[in-house]
């Protein structure tokens, strides 16, 4: 439950701390005195957006802090689950800074929004009067038939089948479609690899090829100066190896005279043996040019092959045709074993759908099983606040497979006796949804172990004896829940163990929202005042008194006793 709330520098509130009671909490106060905007910074703890507007003081950090004790509401593989610190108290932080940035803690630990909705989901439950209206919405009845049943292990399950089934289906299908483009392309696809390959492509023949083709082109000029240089190097009758030799064989005579002289004969020695080499491969090369006329042809017919491929496929050398051919022999080969994976993939899909259809059937079967009973005790809880004649049918039909099951709830109700029941949201009025949205609250909060239940004014459009009954509920679901419930009607302000009265202090430059804990009296007087205006009688005073005093009598009675 909620053990203190605090606010700073929120809308119209300066600084704000409540300690509310771990029961019954009523809040009262004049219209625009600030409860919708204590609503607003509780629903910033639950994660909604922040925007830096709502500083009361721009150039200040908007603090919204709320400490829980979760102790004994099996709370702990949520904060596993999330990675958190789990401990007797929970203490959930926002803060929003002057330049409209938003950061989020759980436990001191920064979170984001997703987990810190996950955590304070299981913390509190706001009820607004926007919720009335959400009543009217068949996506929020089937939530109410899931509470009721309490099919957290059937949803959990099914949608993990689900999301397989979803999965493996979509896998299918962009497979199917693949297949589909690629039996189009594939004649054309099948030719372009076949060209490719017949081609017998090699990657560094290009560079290969083109050295020969000038080789063979130029083979007689080239042949002669081989020769030539040859000549130079090793000629019969005056080539530079008989001169090195000569300067060998002189510096050896020197090198024996003086032994200095020795590395130059060294140097002298091995230039002649690499000349000796240089000479041999030079003639080597010339006499392997040959004037070939056919292999010229050869040459340039193959060259031309490559050249066109090149330019049909816009690339820019021999390595990347041999990637295309790679990519075309893929999917050439995907189109001749597609016929085979496309089977398998349908039959993935359809072992993941039989699977997801069992775990759908025993999601239905538990959300029909609670149908009647779900009927019976929201109409017994019409009776109790004023509708004897009120009727109500949960209309369940099968549809196909959503995250949310196989299954459509559509509430059909009638507020009066021979009407047929049609559509909640086309024949409930304000004041019959308030009381619907009471006698939902009060049959699933024994179904849900939330620490906090917050009530917005959901006794709009009620008064009188209807108000009180209202009220009883309330304080019956506050034996087990912390309830906080803002209310207009005195009936129900009675009913609270404790009551806070939220007011504007208008003392200083910038009026402020305040709020503080009322004392019997003080009780006795707002409760007067919301009888009888701002200046009751002395017998509305009374009044007020007889009713506080009867309901405090009541409480102290702390009965268990459902009141249906």
């Amino acid at each position: 439950m909620l053990v203190n709330l605090l606010i700073k520098n929120y809308a119209l509130i300066e600084h704000l701390e409540l300690a509310p009671d771990n029961q019954l909490n009523i809040i009262t106060g004049e219209t625009g005195a600030g409860k919708s905007i204590m609503l607003g910074a509780i629903g910033l703890l639950l994660g909604n957006r922040a925007d830096s507007k709502s500083l009361y003081d721009p150039a200040k950090k908007c603090i919204i802090e709320g400490t829980y004790d979760v102790s004994g509401y099996a709370l702990e593989h949520v904060f596993e689950e999330e990675e958190l610190d789990f401990g007797q108290h929970c203490i959930v932080r926002r803060e929003i800074s002057p330049n409209g940035k938003s950061r989020a803690f759980v436990n001191d630990t920064p979170v984001n929004l997703d987990t810190l909705r996950r955590v304070t989901n299981e913390l509190m439950d706001i009820h607004s009067q926007h919720d009335s209206i959400m009543l009217g919405n068949n996506e929020f009845q089937l939530q109410v038939v899931d509470v009721y049943a309490q099919t957290d292990k059937y949803l959990k399950k099914y949608r993990k089948d689900f999301r397989v089934y979803r999965e493996t289906r979509d896998e299918y299908e962009a497979m199917k479609k693949s297949a589909d483009r690629l039996r189009k392309e594939f004649d054309y696809n099948n030719f372009l690899y076949q060209e490719l390959f017949e081609a017998g492509l090699q990657a560094d023949e290009q560079e290969s090829l083109e050295n020969e083709l000038t080789i063979l082109e130029n083979a007689v000029e080239i042949k002669e100066k081989l020769q030539l240089a040859y000549d130079y190097l090793d000629n019969p009758e005056q080539s530079i190896l008989d001169l090195l030799k000569g300067a060998v064989g002189t510096l050896t005579q020197v090198s024996r005279l003086v032994n200095i002289y020795a590395p130059l004969r060294d140097r002298a020695q091995s230039a002649l043996i690499e000349l000796r080499d240089l000479a041999d491969e030079v003639g080597s090369a010339g006499s392997l040019v040959e004037v070939d006329d056919d292999r010229s042809t050869l040459v340039r017919e193959r060259l031309d092959l490559i050249y066109q491929l090149l330019k049909k496929h816009s690339v820019r050398d021999v390595s990347e045709l041999l990637v295309l051919q790679t990519d075309l022999e893929g999917k050439v080969s995907q189109v001749l074993n597609m016929d085979e994976d496309l089977e398998k993939a349908l039959a993935k899909t359809e072992r993941a759908r039989e699977r997801m259809m069992q775990s759908a059937t025993k999601l239905s079967a538990a959300r029909k099983a609670v149908c009647k009973s779900i009927e019976k005790n929201i109409c017994e809880g019409l009776i109790e606040l004023g509708m004897p004649n009120a009727s109500l049918t949960l209309e369940m039909t099968e549809v196909p497979p959503t995250s949310d099951g196989i299954d459509f709830i559509s509430f059909l109700f009638s507020a009066n006796k021979g009407i047929k029941p049609q559509e909640l949201r086309n024949v409930a009025s304000g004041g019959e949804f308030s009381r619907l949205m009471m006698v939902i609250k009060y049959i699933l909060a024994d179904k849900r172990r939330l620490p906090t239940i917050v009530f917005d004014e959901i006794d709009t459009g009620v008064s009188g004896e209807i108000a009180i009954k209202m009220g009883n509920m309330m304080r019956q679901m506050a034996q087990n829940h912390q309830i906080i419930a803002i209310t207009h009607l005195h009936q129900i302000a009675a009913q609270g163990s404790a009551h806070y009265f939220v007011y504007k202090d208008h003392s200083s430059a910038k009026t402020v929202s305040r709020i503080r804990k009322l004392g019997f009296e003080e009780r006795v007087g707002e409760i007067a005042q919301m009888i009888g205006g701002s200046k009751p009688s002395e017998t509305v005073v009374n009044n007020a008194r007889e009713i506080l005093t009867h309901t405090t009598a009541q409480m102290n009675e702390k009965t268990q006793t459902k009141l249906f």
